[in-house]
């Protein structure tokens, strides 16, 4: 009998065909074989995974999937649920990982890495492993997490089963073509033998298994319900309140996930940049035309490496030119800070671009993610999502692409929408535990639908939120809900920090410092630790600040108080939804 393939036009994603494929190959064996035994599991395959927004985790379980249909036993764990002790026990790898930041790990992959980077790591040379890696070409440390950990293994004496492929954000393709190869020499050594049923994938507790059919590939086309602004009078920001219909999409969501949205590019700055670059906007660009590719394909506002490199080599004595030639990160990085595309190209009204040019400069527009700022159990058919509209510059105002799209031009149009699970962000199961929440500025997002969630689901645990922005008057977003919570019982207790109220500035990190010995008693009672924001710098803060309280309360020096916060996040009381 032949075997059955999906058709190339079928309307799968790279994974969801990767697994289809694996499928196919597994039942097509099995055919070969009808009314004989069963073929045994016994190929044992550890499959890793470091994840921030879970682009990484959802391939990994793709590959779970993919490697079962074609008999072999995978176990999936993230990179933190991994010691050096479980790695000397397993004989093949396979990591799914991404970058996070400035070429960091993602969090769950850092205490991994801490340990598999030190010198006592031990020699893996009964190891066989691969990687993939997922990045952003537009950042300079592209894939550099995945790059570590695969010449990491390579230095402890594993053996590369299949060399590392890098992954840009368009990453389904390369992504299939990695999983299909590496299960193809896989499968040609697992043996066919017994009469064991295939054993099921090892799932951490509590994965779910269900998947959104709405993906980057298909997004679910969704209006704006609600479009209200939070920020007061005076503010320096504009925050915005949206609610995004879920009408018939069967999205089920959880508090924790965030929503991708899909934007359209701002009309007038196609229209300026049609009118610098001198083209027809009908000609055709692919089964695309020029206008389309601006509107709704290419990301057009940041300069891509691609179009620094093509405007430095055609105008070589530019002062872009010359910065690009010096190679100085630093000093190219100042001079782009505040230009887009546009910017450039009026810089240089010399330097002409022909449309086949325009593909190769144009990275694909991507998609934005926010944290969801509602619980379905308050909101089951509208998404809350709490965004600050980026507006900046001048005399030409740039604007953030997706966060003004939704501020200006959503209300009369529809968009892609769809979910992006966090499973490595959500509240304890146990209603009992008390959980503490970091969130200054929109970084309160997930957390006004944690407390919504808590309060639907009749928690008793206790809640402390730690907020801040710049001034109360201005930019306490929220602030009547947070009062009704403070009323009712359900918001324990509130730390507020608003720094340009005062001379000295005053943010969460020193509200936590002021609050040491009752923060650590908290953590002593079992409570839980999330922080959402900035990773640059808020972020980072208030993990220094963290390991300082510990520090002064526990007496023991910042060696203990850094061994006590891993604790934290390898029992997943430590969690972060930091960008």
């Amino acid at each position: 009998m032949a075997q059955l393939t999906v058709d190339v036009d079928a309307p799968f994603s790279a994974g969801q065909r990767a697994w289809l494929d694996g499928f196919l190959a597994g039942l097509a064996a099995a055919r070969r074989d009808e009314g004989g035994p069963a073929v045994a599991a016994t190929l044992t395959l550890d499959v890793l995974y470091g994840s921030q927004t879970g682009c990484s985790e959802l391939l990994a379980e793709d590959l779970v999937a993919a490697s079962r249909a074609r008999g072999m036993a995978p176990t999936l764990r993230a990179l933190d649920d991994v010691s050096l002790d479980d790695l000397l026990r397993m004989e093949r790898v396979l990591v799914i990982t991404s970058t996070y930041g400035d070429g960091e790990m993602p969090d769950n992959a850092a205490l991994f890495w801490d340990d598999f980077s030190a010198e006592t790591a031990p020699r893996l040379e009964d190891l066989r492993f691969a990687v993939l890696a997922l990045g952003d070409t537009a950042y300079d440390d592209f894939c550099q997490a995945g790059k570590l950990i695969d010449l990491r293994f390579e230095q402890l004496g594993a053996a590369r089963l299949l060399a590392r492929v890098d992954c840009d954000t368009d990453y389904d393709e390369p992504a299939a073509a990695w999983m299909a190869q590496v299960l193809d020499l896989l499968a040609a050594e697992a043996p066919a033998v017994g009469s064991a049923p295939v054993a099921a994938a090892s799932l951490a507790p509590g994965r779910a298994r269900e998947r959104s059919p709405w993906n980057r590939k298909t997004p679910f086309r969704s209006q704006l319900v609600a479009n209200r602004l939070l920020s007061g009078p005076g503010s320096a920001k504009e925050i915005r309140h949206f609610e995004v219909a879920l009408a018939d999409s069967g999205i089920d969501y959880q508090a924790g996930d965030a929503l991708a949205v899909v934007p359209l590019n701002d009309a007038a700055l196609v229209e300026e940049l049609l009118e610098r670059l001198g083209h027809d906007p009908e000609t055709a660009v692919g089964a695309s035309t020029l206008r389309a590719q601006l509107e709704r394909g290419w990301e057009i506002a940041t300069p891509s490496k691609d179009l620094l490199a093509l405007l430095a080599e055609r105008a070589p004595d530019s002062e872009l030119g010359e910065l690009v030639v010096r190679a100085e990160r630093d000093a190219l990085d100042s001079w782009l800070w505040g230009k887009d595309t546009l910017d450039l190209l009026q810089l240089l009204p010399e330097t002409a671009l022909a449309v086949d040019d325009l593909a190769r400069i144009f990275r694909p527009l991507q998609h934005r993610a926010y944290s969801i700022s509602s619980s379905p159990l308050h909101s089951p058919d509208r998404i809350h999502l709490t965004v600050a509209a980026v507006r900046h510059g001048g005399p030409r105002v740039h604007h953030g692409v997706c966060s003004t799209f939704l501020a200006d031009r959503a209300d009369d149009a529809e968009f892609g929408i769809f979910p992006q699970p966090n499973a490595a962000f959500r509240l304890p199961a146990d209603d009992d535990a008390p959980v503490i929440m970091i969130g200054p500025g929109t970084g309160i997002a997930p957390f006004r639908a944690f407390l919504q969630e808590r309060n639907a689901r009749g928690a008793s645990g206790r809640n402390w939120l730690f907020f801040g922005d710049q001034h109360r008057a201005s930019d306490f977003i929220y602030a009547d809900e947070i009062d009704d919570y403070q009323a009712s019982g359900l918001l324990t207790r509130l730390d507020l920090a608003f720094s340009r109220d005062q001379a000295q500035k005053i943010y969460v990190q020193t509200r936590m410092r002021e609050q040491a010995a009752e923060f650590y008693a908290w953590l002593q009672d079992g409570g839980y630790l999330y922080v959402c924001g900035d990773a640059s710098r808020m972020a980072r803060d208030v993990d220094r600040a963290l390991i300082e309280l510990i520090a002064g309360q526990r007496g023991r020096g910042d060696d203990d108080a850094a061994e006590y916060v891993a604790t934290l996040k390898r029992d997943k009381r430590y969690l972060r939804d930091v960008y």
